[in-house]
């Protein structure tokens, strides 16, 4: 048995109009490169440029002609925590890696030079992205006039050392994310910036009803908690976007975001916690994030050729970067789901026990208008087994043809046939199948 899921606040939220941070940035889903997922506090300047030149090798095809993946999208190329000195005998009294005139103090020893390691970038014409309020060791700014002296520094830094974009997480005081894009916009020179506050910490989400500058002063928001290498993660994740597309809450300018890609991934940070995903699940997961217009952020090791010989031909179909990219007034969410539930858990939840298990629907429809007047729609499969889905037309929102549709697998690329008012298809577990539908 299926239930829909709140189709009267889809209908509604297509007709709301929002307006995004004008800087100019991330009209579309930015994709892009971060360091986190795989290497956590293991950064150095040498990995980084290292990874830059990854990411311009035309190693692999894409309809038989040689791509890199900055020419599939993927240009921006993010150092994430422990860039920091801390414990810096130059820090001021009471923080870690902030002198008192509010600077950052960089570790020398891994990053010899930010200035140098960005002009590399933007000589293979890829552009460079920074972090900031940092989680290892943190600074926490004890008053505003503090926060102010540090955020403005920390500006005034990004612009020296010539970043192009910017996550701001949400470990240390500067959580004033309205100041920092103030003093972004007085440099001139505009920015990506993703507010990383977790899908928690204030401000973590768009505020339609103040002035873009107040209301949405970053470009793409964490809808969620850090993502993990595994499936039970990957769902939780997933599920958190689901409220805000219901409030047409993600738009260009102002994307929401379940985190960075776990594809390619196995025992990042989390060591054995982070178990890696398998092929069925590595495509669920770059599905779902491309249905539901996240940005697509990749962390794998860009230069190991086993690992980007087997999710190639996930991260570089241009059909379903298509769908990313693509925006007709909503962002794609959830529209139906089983009322069976199923219960998903890894290594790092039965370790903790704060942490719980993921509930989540044994299948579940994902869709997403597109601008060609067809709807993508992805079916998903959580349960062990494989199971046949079926597709009831008349069940997705705004379906212009849902007496007979033409069926396109993106996936296999492949035009299916037209069927009258249902389709099924047989999912093997964790998997999905990803169609459009016109």
């Amino acid at each position: 048995m299926f239930s829909g899921i709140h189709q009267s606040a889809v209908v509604a939220a297509l007709a709301m109009v929002v307006v995004a941070n004008d800087n100019g940035k991330a009209i579309t889903p930015p994709l892009g490169w971060r360091s986190w997922n795989l290497y956590g506090a293991n950064v150095n300047q040498a990995l980084i440029e290292s990874i830059m030149d990854g990411m311009v090798k035309k190693t692999y095809k894409v309809n038989g002609k040689p791509t890199s993946l900055c020419d599939l999208g993927y240009c921006d190329v993010g150092l994430d925590d422990n860039w920091q000195a801390c414990g810096s005998p130059e820090a001021a009294p009471g923080m870690h890696y902030h002198a008192a005139n509010g600077t950052a103090l960089v570790n020398y020893d891994r990053f010899p030079s930010f200035k140098s390691m960005t002009d590399h970038a933007h000589g293979l014409g890829l552009t460079s992205g920074w972090y900031g309020n940092n989680c290892i060791c943190s600074d926490h700014c004890r008053n505003a006039t503090e926060c102010d002296l540090q955020i403005k520094a920390d500006v005034a830094s990004l612009r020296e050392y010539n970043f192009d974009s910017w996550k701001l997480d949400g470990c240390g005081g500067e959580t004033d994310l309205v100041t920092f894009n103030k003093y972004v916009m007085e440099t001139g020179r505009a920015i990506t910036v993703e507010n990383c506050h977790w899908g928690s910490k204030y401000p973590f989400k768009p505020d339609p009803t103040l002035p873009p500058a107040e209301g949405c002063p970053w470009n793409f928001y964490r809808s969620s908690g850090d993502v993990r290498a595994s499936y039970a993660s990957i769902l939780g994740n997933l599920a958190t976007t689901v409220p805000l597309a219901e409030k047409n809450l993600s738009y260009p300018g102002c994307w929401a975001y379940p985190d960075m890609l776990q594809v390619g991934c196995a025992h990042g940070p989390g060591g054995p916690r982070d178990p890696g995903l398998s092929p069925a699940e590595t495509r669920t997961h770059f599905g779902a994030w491309a249905i539901v217009s996240s940005p697509l952020t990749l962390s794998h090791d860009v230069n190991n050729a086993t690992i980007s010989e087997m999710i190639w031909p996930v991260i570089s179909n241009t059909e379903v970067l298509t769908v990313n990219q693509d925006y007709a007034g909503h962002s794609g969410t959830a529209f139906q789901q089983s009322e069976e539930m199923v219960t998903l858990t890894d290594a790092f939840i039965e370790a903790n026990d704060d942490e719980e298990r993921v509930q989540a629907p044994a299948s579940q429809y994902f869709y997403k208008p597109l601008s060609t007047g067809k709807t993508a729609v992805l079916l998903m499969n959580s349960q062990d087994s494989t199971q046949e889905l079926s597709l009831d037309f008349s069940k997705v929102p705004g379906l212009k043809c849902a007496g007979e549709c033409a069926v396109r697998d993106i996936w296999a690329h492949k035009d299916l046939g037209s069927f009258s008012k249902a389709w099924s298809v047989s999912v093997e577990s964790h998997d999905c199948a990803f169609v459009i539908l016109g």
